[in-house]
Order: C-alpha cells, then sequence, then structure tokens
C-alpha cells in the first residue's frame, strides 16, 4: 500500500463519474491535461484528480516549442490555440557581456515539424484551454480540489482512495495512474523513487508583469557577467523577468518592490505594484526519476524530470512523454499491443529528457556565466565562430538543441533503411490532388500511417497483412521532388511542397513508411517484405501472429 496526506477540496464541474475510468490522472497541469486530451481522443475513460480548485493563476510556463505544437496539432486544439491563447514566436536572441547580439536562434527558415520553434503562452490561458479541449468527450472528467489518498496495484490495474471537496471518499479502480503531479509528486514520493542530478546554489528572482512595453517576439538572454538575466514578451503587455541573485543579496527581501523596481529599470519604465502579477525566488533543479514506470504507474513532466530554464523545455517535455505515452496505452487497452510496449516509454523519453537537461545545464553555464573572463571568451569565440557559415546555422537554426530521434524502443532498423527509423518525420505543406495544401500531419490522421514514397503503381492493392487495418492506420501515396500528387482507389496522394522530406525519404523510393501515431518512425520496407515486416512489428509490439485478411490469395 502506498499513501500520502492530502488537504481536502472542492469537486469542481459537476458530480463524480458514475464508472471507474481506464486512466486515473493525478495532475491537472498541461502535462496531465494533455495526456487527459489525447486519450480522450481515443475513446477511453479517463479520470484527472487535482489538487487545485482550478486551472494555476499565477504564471508559470512562457512558452511551446514546435514538437509540443505538433503535439497539440495531434490533439486537435489547433483551434483553440490559435484564438490569441499561443502566439507564433520567433525564436531567441543572446546579448554578450556589452548588450551586442551574439546570435539570433530563430530555427530554419522552413519550421521542420510545421510550426515556429518557440511561441509565447500564459500558463494560466493555457490550461484552461486544454480544459476546454477536454469538453469534446464525455467520457472524461477534472476533479479540482481532490486527491488520491493511498492506493495499491495489482496484475489486472491500481486502486486508489479518492477524497473529494465535501471530505467524503470512495474506491477508484483504473487499468493505469498516471502520475503527472509536478516536482514535489506525491506518486513519485509514494513508491519511494529517488530523483538524482544537481539542485544549483544560485537563486533567481522571477519577476512577471503586466501592462509591459514589451512587444518582441523573441525572448532575450542577456549575458551580462555583472547580473545575468532573461526577457521573455507575452501577449497583451504581459512579460516574464528573470534575474540571477547575487552574493549578499538576501533572498527572503528580493521581492520587495524597491528591489524588483531597481531589477526592471534598466528594461521598462517606472512599474506599479499592480502591474506586477507574481515575483518569486527559485533554485534551478536537474533531476531525473531513478525509474519512471512501477508496474501500471508511470511518471510523466516535472514528476519525472525536472531542467533549468534555460532551453524553455519543462513544459515541453512533459507535453513529449504526454504524448509519447498515450498512444501506447491505448494500443494496449484496445488489445492492439502487450503490456511490454508501455516499457519503451521510459526507454525511448529519458535519453532525450536527460540531453535538454544536459543542454539546459550548460546553456545557463555559457550564457548566464558572473566570470568577466569567461563572458569574454564566450563572446570573442561566438563572434568568430559565426564568421564560418556551418558555426551561423548551428546557431540560429538551433542545430544544438536534442533532435527528436530514438535510438531505441519501438524501432525496427536495417541496413537499408538508411536511418530514418527512429527519428520524427518533418512535416511540410502537402497538396493534394483536388489542388488544397494542408499540413501533413492533416492527412495522416491520429493513429498509425503508412507512407508510400515514390511508389512505382498502386501499391497499397498489393498489401496483403491485416495489420495495418488493426492499428488503425491510414495510407499516403508521398511524392517527393516537386512532382504533381497522384490519386488512388486505397490511398490519398500527397506531395510534398516544402521539400522538407527529400533529404529524409529521398533514398526510399519505392519502398513503404510505417509511421507511429507520435510521428517517429517504426520503420521502412519493401513490398515485397511485408510479410516478414509485420511479423517483426507484431513481435515488438506484443501481439499475435499475423493474420492474413479472408479471401486474399
Amino acid at each position: 500500500m502506498s499513501s500520502f496526506d492530502t488537504a481536502a477540496g472542492a469537486i469542481r464541474g459537476g458530480e463524480p463519474m458514475g464508472s471507474d475510468p481506464e486512466v486515473l490522472i493525478v495532475g491537472g497541469g498541461p502535462t496531465g491535461l494533455l495526456a487527459a486530451n489525447l486519450l480522450g481522443q481515443s475513446g477511453i475513460k479517463v479520470l484527472v484528480v487535482e489538487r487545485r480548485p482550478g486551472a494555476v493563476e499565477e504564471p508559470r510556463a512562457v512558452s511551446l516549442d514546435d514538437e509540443a505544437m505538433r503535439s497539440l496539432q495531434g490533439a486537435g486544439l489547433l483551434e483553440l490555440a490559435s484564438r490569441g491563447v499561443v502566439l507564433p514566436g520567433t525564436g531567441t536572441k543572446y546579448f554578450g557581456a556589452r548588450g551586442q547580439l551574439l546570435a539570433y536562434a530563430r530555427g530554419p527558415a522552413t519550421p521542420p515539424f510545421g510550426h515556429p520553434v518557440k511561441n509565447p503562452i500564459d500558463q494560466p490561458e493555457f490550461e484552461r484551454m486544454l480544459l476546454e479541449g477536454l469538453q469534446r468527450y464525455p467520457g472524461v472528467r477534472v476533479e479540482f480540489s481532490a486527491a488520491i489518498l493511498d492506493f495499491e496495484q495489482d496484475a489486472e490495474g491500481v486502486s486508489a482512495r479518492v477524497r473529494s471537496s465535501d471530505g467524503s471518499t470512495r474506491q477508484v479502480r483504473a487499468r493505469y495512474l498516471l502520475g503527472c503531479d509536478g516536482g514535489r509528486s506525491t506518486v513519485r514520493h509514494a513508491q519511494g523513487i529517488r530523483m538524482t542530478g544537481t539542485t544549483f546554489a544560485e537563486p533567481w528572482i522571477v519577476v512577471d508583469c503586466v501592462d509591459d512595453p514589451h512587444d518582441e517576439r523573441f525572448a532575450m538572454h542577456h549575458g551580462d557577467p555583472r547580473r545575468p538575466s532573461v526577457v521573455v514578451p507575452g501577449r497583451g503587455g504581459r512579460c516574464r523577468y528573470e534575474f540571477m541573485l547575487l552574493p549578499g543579496e538576501d533572498p527572503e527581501t528580493a521581492s520587495s518592490l524597491p528591489f524588483v523596481r531597481r531589477l526592471l529599470a534598466p528594461h521598462r519604465g517606472e512599474v506599479g505594484p499592480e502591474q506586477i502579477v507574481r515575483s518569486a525566488v527559485y533554485t534551478f533543479h536537474a533531476l531525473v526519476a531513478e525509474r519512471w514506470r512501477e508496474g501500471r504507474t508511470f511518471l510523466l513532466g516535472d514528476a519525472a524530470h525536472m531542467m533549468p530554464p534555460f532551453a524553455g523545455q519543462g513544459l515541453n517535455s512533459g507535453m513529449r512523454d504526454a504524448t509519447n505515452l498515450t498512444w501506447k496505452l491505448d494500443a494496449v487497452l484496445r488489445g492492439a499491443a502487450g503490456d511490454r510496449l508501455l516499457d519503451t516509454y521510459e526507454a525511448e523519453r529519458r535519453p532525450h529528457a536527460e540531453a535538454i537537461i544536459r543542454l539546459s545545464t550548460r546553456l545557463g553555464g555559457v550564457m548566464m556565466t558572473t566570470s568577466r573572463a569567461k563572458a569574454g571568451l564566450r563572446d570573442a569565440s561566438i563572434a568568430a565562430g559565426s564568421m564560418l557559415p556551418a558555426v551561423r546555422r548551428f546557431l540560429t537554426e538551433m542545430r544544438y538543441k536534442p533532435a527528436p530521434r530514438y535510438e531505441r524502443g519501438l524501432i525496427l532498423r536495417e541496413p537499408s533503411g538508411g536511418g530514418v527509423a527512429g527519428r520524427m518525420l518533418p512535416q511540410p505543406r502537402v497538396l493534394l490532388a483536388d489542388g488544397g495544401q494542408v499540413p501533413l500531419d492533416d492527412v495522416l490522421g491520429p493513429s498509425f500511417s503508412l507512407l508510400a514514397v515514390d511508389p512505382p503503381r498502386d501499391v497499397f492493392g498489393g498489401l496483403r497483412s491485416g495489420l495495418w487495418d488493426e492499428l488503425g492506420a491510414s495510407r499516403v501515396e508521398l511524392k517527393l521532388g516537386d512532382r504533381l500528387p497522384a490519386s488512388s482507389p486505397s490511398a490519398v496522394g500527397a506531395a510534398d511542397a516544402d521539400g522538407l522530406l527529400d533529404p529524409v525519404l529521398g533514398d526510399q523510393r519505392g519502398r513503404l513508411v510505417l509511421l507511429r501515431p507520435d510521428r517517429f518512425v517504426l520503420g521502412v520496407f519493401d513490398p515485397a517484405d511485408e510479410e516478414r515486416f509485420a511479423a517483426a512489428v507484431r513481435d515488438a509490439l506484443g501481439g499475435a501472429r499475423d493474420r492474413v485478411p479472408a479471401g486474399a490469395a
């Protein structure tokens, strides 16, 4: 039995759901709410239990990256996001010790995943948007001011005692439990899972303002060794400021109005108390949970990993976790995969999260140094390196950011695969047979996809495995090389309008690419090799022996 204390609260949004959920989510922040949206999209019954009385009130995370935006697109939330909740940004400007521009990291000219690389948000608005998205799914429920008192699990599921706002308790039975309850995760603590890594000694003060004059669509990192700082403008006069506190400055009094005014003075005019939404002192962490799965419970987001803010990846990493795990849960719950598929969640996500933590730590060490000598060396090195086109592209196109790629997990690599398996497929605009243009993911749909790359004929008509239908895989005939799409009786015809797929799939012509629901390439195969490849996929999923549809030759 795992147990922990909670505070009583009130149920918000109606009476408790009348039957048990398939998935119980502890924590109603962005990671938990995105997971609930993705599971609800698959028709899975979900209960989200959140201690707070509603969506978070104070600003926290302030931007989404292109991968997170693609997750919103997959969850069908882009229309809601476009209503002023998420704004298209243009990256980050890095300034040196003298205020000179060192680099403008804005990503490639054509965004590889179909969205800008950095997009300002206000977390309270963002959470309310995610909650609105859940109204689409009658099988998904969020209970605020509620918490689980204890839980235990067996071979078939998890049993938890849930205390509601009125103090009453009830037993909830679910197949799986997701701990999305933040850095102080009670789910993690209840299971005795430790976090390992580093907590940084340097305190920072974070100040969120309104009525701010900044209207830039980019963040600003100021590498002034006298006091490193970060400025992140948002929508409607919102702005986030972060300042390192110097030795001798008292964290207990750093939030006082005179001190905050002195910090803000170089960046904006006089500020009144009514214009300061929040000012708080933080120390940052680079921590990872020792394990992310314990039987039928999983850790996601800050419950699994915590990182410094200098790469802006904390919230985004949690959204990656939700996107990776939820489609696997769906596959297992509907019998399309075995339970061991869920072991690939940590196998895939942990290395990338650790790489992001290393990047965040390095960026903080380089840009936020208080050593004049190190800052001078940094500025001179970047200025000299930027004279070389390769170095300039490395900085401006953000090639230092770990690529979304898996080295192990649910991927099938073959010598003839060209290294495609395990990487996230770019998302260009595609031209359709009727002349319309849409993002690629809108053609692929929410499940698996089979892409025939420049096929010489109607290749899908000759496929015999029943696996593709069992996986709900869409079929797309993809044309490369600035060619027109071809219509087919068994597939959607699409042509790459942006040229993003030629470098990735150019040597896969005549072959088929199996894409996972999270847009990572599971593997590639020749049509003549379909039977062997389908059997390998079944084995990787933990499924049954391949079945040929009735009537197939």
